[in-house]
């Protein structure tokens, strides 16, 4: 078997506040970006809603903003973490079926649009360790 204790130092890194802090902000990164980005840029963003024939647009805008910005705040904040990354873990499930059914493209889409879905599989994978590691941490305590 091989080794299967921590050393020390990288035991004390991932107890740490600050450590448990930056996964949030990384794992995060690109909800809270795009966001930011679909607010400070709402005309194009609405545009943008209107092309995957999301109506009434502007209001889908606004529904993407709050979701993204919310979720992502429950996790950075640290309260009801569970629902931020269960709302955010939600939004790509619903980006697969709405922007990303690579099933019924013909390539080359068909395989872009597939890579993109299993990305986002692989971050609600993370929401889920992320909700299970905030569960442990508060057992903890």
């Amino acid at each position: 078997m091989g080794r299967t204790d921590m050393p020390r130092a990288i035991a004390a890194i991932l107890d740490s506040g600050a450590c448990w802090f930056v996964a949030r902000l990384v794992l995060t990164f690109v909800f809270w970006g795009a966001g930011i980005g679909h607010l400070v840029d709402f005309k194009q963003s609405v545009a943008e809603m209107k092309a995957h024939g999301l109506e009434p647009a502007a209001l889908m805008n606004i529904l993407l903003v709050v979701t993204l910005l919310v979720g992502s705040a429950m996790i950075l904040l640290d309260r009801w973490l569970w629902l931020g990354a269960g709302i955010l873990g939600g939004f790509l499930v619903v980006a697969i079926v709405l922007a990303h059914h690579f099933w019924t493209m013909a390539e080359p889409e068909r395989t872009m649009h597939f890579r993109v879905a299993t990305e986002h599989v692989s971050l609600i994978g993370g929401f889920m360790a992320l909700a299970v590691a905030d569960r442990w941490r508060r057992q903890r305590r």
